[in-house]
């Protein structure tokens, strides 16, 4: 009688039960992965390629078999591969989870397997093909955008086409349509050129990216460049309802002329205001904060008197900088960059430890980026009070409520009421400039309604001086419009003033400001361009209300 085979423990298994197969080498996995003439699809030659972190985990095969790594099963970046390849319409078998030398073999065999470089560059992959014109279609349509200096590309892809939107002038405009396959292979595309993203593309997850480099073209050997004029594009990708992806594209360009980086007329503000940044560029302690919606030109703002506040201080000071992500360059300045993270609650927290790292550096002045939450806002106020000069930005409706939205944010009061830490605050608008060539005199339209109301505020006055926007010429490309000028209102206060604002009386403390320290809404500002020609009395009215109403707060 044989005697029965003894399991692992010693014991002999007990009567009935099957015998368990000894577990297969490496070598014979492989061929029976690859057996048949099956494929690695997620290989780097494969029609699926996926990125180098990603391929250290996972492979597909063409007939469906999925291996995993053992270690990383419940790794994100296998999730998120799983739900793409199935939105794919690829075969994706159950996980088989396998060590994690297994999945570098697969590809060392796929690698050996793949055919010669020119006969891959003759035969390539169809994905690879795909995602070469994708590149390619991307590149052009940064390129298309920046010749006209668009600020934003916006790409909807919808529930059976794609939309992408140029804004123009602060305007939006449909640029290019087609259908909905090529706009998640564009969508796609642009994340893989990104220099800085998260590790996986996830289509129904919010991602952010960044593109500030060269990145090479897969399988022409060449690279994606950016245009000439562009430092860089922020991206933020979105699901949405109804459709697949909503991707905007914010272009950062570089300055149009280097030797005036620091100019602020050049953006709009006139000699008055120019002399009353410059008073504040010179202040050496205290918080200046400029606030405005987003895409009103904070970034710009904050940047040029950055640059002309070191060009002024001969670069004898310490700029440090905390930015998410540092947009634009300031040549002396120290730019410290948030490292990029994937949640809210994380970004929070790496931008408060950066903020508390460039307060341990020996810092004569801060530039902070934004100022989004309590803990940054504290920080802020915190270099303050220790003897620096503090610029950021905040989003606020108006230079009062810069005060206002800092309490609601939970800053002490006891903060917000002395002027030897709130030293300056400023909220700006971008509008968009008249062109000069084909603006219309209102005299020419005295039935319009916004003339009528011009009339009615500013009598025979307003009337000689003011313009509409015309129908276009030659020399705006038909807009009628030709680029953009800054409006900004600019407060320096004192303790009267804060005292009303944050005890709540308002109306007193804009009537101190418009009256005893001759401050100046954004309303009169824009007043001023518009009886300069500069803005027409309809943009006015689109940002200011109408012009026959006094401001209300």
């Amino acid at each position: 009688m044989p005697i029965p085979a003894k399991n692992a423990s010693g014991s002999a298994p007990a009567p009935g039960a099957p015998l368990k197969a000894p577990p297969k080498k490496s070598s014979e996995i492989l061929a029976d992965l690859f057996s048949g003439g099956n494929e690695c699809i997620t290989a780097p030659t494969g029609v699926f390629p996926v990125k180098e972190d990603t391929r250290s985990l996972l492979a597909l095969f063409r007939n469906g078999r999925f291996m995993v790594s053992a270690e990383h099963k419940f790794d994100g970046r296998v999730l998120s591969f799983e739900v793409l390849a199935r939105k794919k319409k690829l075969a994706v078998n159950k996980a088989e989870y396998v060590p994690q030398n297994l999945i570098k073999a697969i590809y060392d065999r796929a690698a050996r397997d793949a055919p010669p470089p020119d006969e891959q560059e003759e035969t390539g992959s169809a994905a690879n093909l795909e995602q070469l014109q994708m590149q390619k279609d991307y590149l052009d349509i940064l390129s298309r955008a920046a010749s006209v200096k668009v600020s934003d590309i916006h790409i909807v892809v919808g529930t059976h086409k794609t939309q992408v939107f140029f804004r123009t002038n602060g305007m939006m405009q449909v640029e290019i349509e087609r259908d909905k396959a090529w706009g998640e292979a564009l969508v796609r595309a642009a994340f893989a050129s990104s220099d800085i993203s998260d590790a996986n593309y996830a289509q129904n997850e919010y991602q952010a990216a960044q593109k500030v480099g060269d990145t090479p073209l897969r399988g022409s050997g060449g690279k994606l460049r950016l245009p000439r004029n562009v430092l860089g594009v922020r991206l933020q990708f979105n699901p949405i309802a109804f459709g697949t992806r909503y991707l905007v594209m914010r272009l950062l360009y570089a300055d149009d002329d280097p030797d005036n980086a620091g100019d602020l007329m050049a953006l709009g503000y006139t000699q008055r205001e120019a002399d009353v940044f410059y008073r504040l560029r010179a202040v050496p302690i205290g918080i200046i904060i400029v606030a405005g919606p987003t895409g009103s030109g904070k970034s710009t703002t904050l940047q040029r008197n950055m640059i002309s506040m070191l060009q002024e201080r001969n670069y004898e000071l310490n700029l440090i900088t905390v930015e998410d992500p540092p947009e634009y360059p300031i040549p002396g300045a120290r730019q410290m960059p948030v490292t990029n993270a994937p949640t809210e609650a994380l970004k929070e927290q790496e931008f408060t430890k950066a903020l508390a790292a460039s307060l341990r550096s020996d810092p004569d002045m801060l530039m902070i980026g934004e100022v989004r939450t309590l803990s940054a806002a504290q920080l802020a106020f915190k270099g303050a009070l220790s003897g620096h000069g503090v610029w950021t930005t905040l989003h606020a409706n108006s230079s009062p409520a810069v005060v206002m939205r800092l309490r609601d944010m939970g800053v002490e009061p006891f903060k917000l009421i002395d002027p030897e830490i709130m030293k300056g605050m400023v909220s700006q608008r971008l509008f968009r400039r008249l062109c000069p060539y084909c603006r219309i005199p209102v005299a020419q339209k005295p039935e319009h309604p916004t003339v009528q109301r011009l009339r009615k505020a500013y009598g025979d006055f307003g009337m000689e001086q003011a313009f509409l926007k015309g129908e276009g010429c030659s020399e705006c490309q038909g807009r009628g419009v030709k680029g953009r000028a800054v409006v900004g209102e600019i407060l320096t206060p004192d303790a009267t003033f804060l005292n009303l604002l944050v005890g709540g009386e308002t109306k007193k403390a804009i009537d101190y400001w418009t009256g005893d320290l001759g401050g100046r809404t954004m309303k009169d500002c824009a007043i001023e361009r518009m009886l300069n020609g500069i803005v027409d009395a309809e943009e006015v009215e689109r940002w200011c209300g109408l012009l026959d109403e006094r401001p209300i707060y």
